[in-house]
């Protein structure tokens, strides 16, 4: 296995080096804010994962609290950072999970035309529209009202890709629900630019 977030600090550079350099100073300020919080609202282990059915990318509602599951919250497809996580959790995770027979879900706000494509991945992309999941998990936040020009000019309106006005973001997050639908473990990351590494999800899973 790859080192995940070995990747995504390259990843943060090459970013920084492709951007408007107005933009860069925006990103670089927007994420030192977060660098050191802790998500002290965030559902604890041990505590019933909240029983939503979200909408997949063709409109068909799924339970997340369905296990055993891992459950990865994530920006939107229109975060890198989001998209090489996903695609390592894939590559990674996915083969190890099916073995074991748990299932892998990931959530976002973006609505359901707007995720990734469920082609690409070969789990189940949910739409958790106005953050409902989100933030009965204590898990969103809301961006600073000076940061959207920047991120408009990267990736256009957010409104428009989350349907919602308030513009609000889960952060990262991993969590593992086992087959009574109680959660396990949970590992959030306020700095977007980190995520859970495959190896700890993993040991997680095999600990149920």
């Amino acid at each position: 296995m790859g080192d995940l977030n070995t990747e995504l600090a390259e990843l943060r550079e090459s970013v920084a080096s492709h951007v408007p350099a107005e933009v860069a100073e925006v990103l670089k300020a927007d994420r030192a804010t977060f660098v050191g919080v802790v998500a002290e609202a965030a559902a604890k282990p041990g505590t019933p994962m909240p029983d939503l059915a979200l909408p997949d990318a063709g409109g068909d509602r799924v339970r997340v609290a369905d296990g055993p599951a891992v459950v990865v919250f994530y920006r939107g497809a229109w975060c890198p950072y989001c998209n090489l996580a996903l695609r390592t959790y894939q590559q990674e995770l996915v083969p190890e999970l099916e073995k074991l027979g748990v299932k892998l879900v990931a959530v976002s706000p973006q609505l359901p035309d707007g995720s990734l494509s469920t082609k690409d991945l070969e789990f189940a992309v949910l739409s958790d529209v106005d953050n409902e999941l989100g933030r009965a998990l204590g898990i969103t936040f809301r961006l600073a009202p000076e940061t959207k020009p920047a991120f408009d000019t990267l990736i256009g309106d957010v409104e428009k890709i989350n349907g919602a006005a308030e513009w609000e973001l889960p952060y990262p997050t991993v969590l593992v629900v086992d087959g009574e639908g109680v959660i396990r473990y949970i590992d959030v990351h306020p700095d977007y630019t980190t995520r859970t590494d495959p190896a700890d999800v993993l040991a997680a899973v095999k600990g149920l």
